[in-house]
């Protein structure tokens, strides 16, 4: 498995996550529940992780462009 296929299958795992957090927060709210201010803060966690990778993912194709055409003809 390559690096770039890694970041993706994390990018993939880590948004379910994200996703999951997001969802459970919104239920505990609509129960009735407060929770803790750190539980508010929990999926940044995730979502700080999906920006980068979400970022290489991005600037990979432009960076093999970018280097196909530095090694010259």
């Amino acid at each position: 498995m390559n690096w770039s296929s890694l970041i993706r299958q994390t990018h993939r795992w880590v948004s379910m996550a994200f996703t999951l957090l997001v969802l459970g927060i919104f239920a505990a709210m609509g129960l009735g529940h407060d929770p803790a201010p750190l539980v508010y803060l929990a999926p940044l966690i995730p979502l700080a992780l999906l920006v980068l990778s979400g970022l290489y993912m991005f600037v990979l194709p432009y960076a093999r462009k970018w280097r196909r055409a530095s090694d010259g003809p």
